[in-house]
């Protein structure tokens, strides 16, 4: 029987018709479909007077899976569920469409109906009618609906792994990186301490310019402890997937130098030599000051490891174009094997002749994603001393 009253089929409970021909009638909420729905209502009303059939009105807009189920791309739409074939009317003509199609349905229906009556005995006319009705339909909405429910979970369980993946390898990278500053601050108070003499509150054997310079070394090593600290907390904090990248104009040769202030204790212990090439009118790069910080130290700290005693470690940098500025870090020591230097900026990979070494393989894995989160490159290639040279490239600060 026609519902005049808009009855919709239920979220929860599934429908039963019972009458031999079934329709649904799709709408959605727009104040410009509301009188046509009334318009087709009213058809059907006058031909319910003739011929007996059960309509249901659904809302597509709290039963969105029943319009996905019958690949509704319009509405309203008025669909012919029983008898078999479905068959749906859509578009602003559907009035007319159901002017010709009524006879046939009516046919279709006489048809169905003496099938129905000749069907033997052991075959359950239940069966039939139920894989026909609205209950079969709200079926596999449900399925729709729980299979997209299944794939958000999915997704979010993705996101989530890949957050805290994320999370640990920053945390292992600046963990790792801690070591640099931690044993810098550590030798100057180290230094100061052994030279301190309480009864006279002098430190002897120590240079006041020499006392002065390892404050503020520690000082320096500590702010750098401190930013690491505050990045670990964020990272615990937050729901990136990427290291957070604040960039501003920095001039390069000028960080350079102030890390291998904190790196001279290391290399003039292994008596190492320092060649410096960095022009004096190098333009500022864009970048993010504590990200090429932790660039530079670990390049920095991997030449002076494996460069041996004596040996030269070279520091340059190349204004390449007006857009770009290359800046390189070479050592003496035994270089990178042609096969292995795309491999080595994976995380956690390190060659079979570092696995008895001090490391952890992920210093070189943070410096690329450092320059790519800059949109720059980095890559290693032999050394004019026989060692590795490791370059990387930044953009140019807009003038």
């Amino acid at each position: 029987m026609l519902k005049q009253d808009y009855m919709q089929v239920s979220q929860d409970q599934p429908i039963y018709f019972e009458a031999p021909l079934q329709l649904l009638l799709f709408v959605d909420g727009r104040p410009k479909s509301r009188q046509q729905v009334q318009q087709i209502c009213a058809y059907l009303k006058k031909l319910e007077d003739g011929y007996s059939f059960e309509l249901q009105i659904i809302d597509v807009g709290k039963q969105p899976y029943l319009a996905e189920h019958f690949k509704l791309v319009a509405t309203p739409a008025l669909v012919k569920i029983k008898p078999a074939p479905q068959q749906t009317l859509a578009g602003t003509n559907i009035i007319p469409q159901l002017q010709t199609w009524w006879p046939r349905w009516q046919a279709a229906v006489e048809d169905f109906l003496q099938l129905e009556d000749n069907l033997p005995d052991f075959v359950d006319s239940g069966d039939l009618k139920a894989s026909q009705s609205i209950y079969s339909v709200a079926q596999s909405a449900e399925v729709m609906q729980l299979a997209d429910e299944v794939f958000r979970l999915k997704q979010e369980k993705e996101k989530l792994k890949e957050q805290l993946q994320f999370k640990d390898r920053v945390i292992s990278i600046l963990a790792h990186d801690l070591r640099n500053p931690l044993t810098a601050a550590a030798i100057a108070v180290e230094t100061l301490q052994s030279t301190y003499n309480p009864n006279l509150g002098i430190f002897h054997k120590l240079k006041p310019g020499l006392v002065e310079h390892l404050l503020k070394q520690a000082r320096a090593q500590m702010r750098i402890i401190d930013k690491m600290i505050a990045d670990l907390l964020q990272v615990g904090r937050s729901h990136d997937t990427e290291l957070p990248i604040i960039p501003q104009k920095l001039e390069l040769g000028k960080l350079c130098l102030e890390v291998l202030a904190e790196f001279s204790d290391r290399y003039n212990a292994k008596s190492q030599t320092i060649e410096r090439d960095i022009p004096q009118d190098l333009p500022r790069v864009y970048a993010d000051p504590e990200r090429i910080r932790q660039v530079l130290s670990n390049l920095l700290d991997n030449a002076i490891k494996y460069t041996p005693v004596g040996g030269t470690i070279s520091l340059s940098a190349l204004h390449r174009t007006s857009q770009k500025v290359q800046f390189s870090i070479g050592d003496s020591g035994p270089g990178i094997p042609e096969e292995n230097r795309d491999r080595i900026f994976e995380n956690h990979f390190r060659l079979q002749r570092d696995q008895g070494t001090e490391g952890y393989g992920i210093g070189l894995s943070l410096c690329q994603r450092v320059i790519r989160a800059h949109y720059g490159q980095i890559w290693v290639d032999n050394s004019p001393y026989g060692g590795a040279w490791f370059h990387f490239i930044l953009p140019v600060y807009p003038s």
